[in-house]
């Protein structure tokens, strides 16, 4: 019989059910994943190649519009620091979750700009 696991246990006689990692498939006390999500090398989600993200989001906010900006390099109070900067200079408010910057509005244009002439190489997803 094939197992759809490859070679690894997935129960053992005495200890019971392995608890396996849903992102490897390696028993959790093997997992590197959850290690290097909390030492911060790994954040879900967002893509980690050096392109920041700026997107119009409408979903689950009633059809009111937030940019949001994905994938900003550097340490979340950094992060923070940006989004600070980023409201102001749009004049709206917003939010920072899980090191993604809301911003209230269609702000796309003015972001981007503005991101760009900090230096970050910046990429426009959606329409």
């Amino acid at each position: 019989m094939s197992d759809l696991r490859g070679d690894r246990p997935v129960y053992v006689t005495g200890i019971g059910r392995i608890k396996l990692c849903k992102r490897c498939g390696l028993p959790e006390d093997q997992c590197r994943c959850q290690q290097q999500a909390r030492e911060g090398e790994i954040r879900p989600g967002v893509p980690r190649d050096g392109v920041v993200r700026v997107m119009l989001d409408r979903k689950g906010r009633g059809g009111k519009a937030v940019t949001l900006v994905m994938g900003v390099p550097g340490a979340p109070d950094e992060i923070a620091s940006l989004g600070k900067a980023l409201k102001q200079f749009c004049g709206a408010g917003g939010a920072v979750k899980d090191d993604v910057i809301e911003v209230q509005g269609d702000h796309r244009d003015r972001v981007i700009a503005r991101l760009t002439a900090l230096g970050y190489k910046v990429k426009r997803v959606g329409g």
